[in-house]
């Protein structure tokens, strides 16, 4: 077996070409003020992230199993698809040169192991998102708790006398600091999040594609 991080190179070529571009997302919408000083927080969108697909090619590559399987079938598929022949023809070609290299001769073990990719994928993203879960609390909850407190103060400062005043004006552009603080702690990690839903997506979409065409084609 090639070593984890050759295979997951591989990999990444099986399902990210170097003529494809990043697609870049919607214009954000605008929010709702979240508080004074602070500007309106961007609501990030995802595209396609290669430090992700790396990530997620990698993921795949140390959960492959020994012998051939569905990786195999797809890199065969891959070599035909510059030679004239529908896809259904190209799909039994690709099944026929999988046998051929001993790759086992019933389907299932092309749906099964397609199947428990997806499986891994799915923990990945869970893992992923509770990760980017916990940053947001640690990040930016104790900013926000901030805030709250400075807000309360300045309600109290406000109606004592001038040369508190002072303090309180100290205490607007604290906040006029985390604003921006939030934003782009927010922005970023969420802007994360987004990359790596849309990479899955375009991960998972392939293997779910072709093993639909596996079932459809492949008898």
């Amino acid at each position: 077996m090639p070593e984890p991080d050759n295979l997951g190179r591989k990999i990444l070529s099986f399902f990210i070409t170097d003529a494809e571009p990043a697609r870049p997302g919607a214009a954000p919408a605008p929010a709702a003020p979240a508080g004074a000083g602070m500007p309106p927080a961007p609501v990030p969108t995802g595209q396609h992230d290669s430090k992700f697909a790396e990530h997620l090619a990698g993921v795949l590559a140390k959960n492959n199993p020994p012998g051939p399987d569905y990786f195999e079938f797809r890199e065969t598929l891959r070599s035909l698809t510059s030679l004239d022949l529908s896809e259904e023809k190209q799909f039994q070609a690709a099944w026929a040169s999988f046998k051929a290299m001993g790759g086992s001769a019933n389907v299932t073990a092309l749906t099964t192991t397609g199947q428990h990719y997806l499986t891994v994928l799915g923990a990945d993203r869970d893992a992923f998102a509770k990760s980017v879960d916990e940053a947001i609390n640690e990040r930016v909850g104790g900013l926000q708790k901030e805030q709250q407190q400075l807000q309360a103060d300045n309600e109290a400062l406000a109606r004592q006398l001038a040369e508190i005043q002072q303090k309180q004006a100290a205490n607007n552009a604290r906040l006029a600091a985390i604003g921006g603080e939030i934003t782009e702690q927010s922005g970023r990690l969420n802007q994360n999040r987004q990359n790596y839903e849309v990479t899955y997506a375009h991960f998972a979409q392939q293997i779910e594609q072709d093993l639909q065409k596996i079932t459809r084609y492949l008898r």
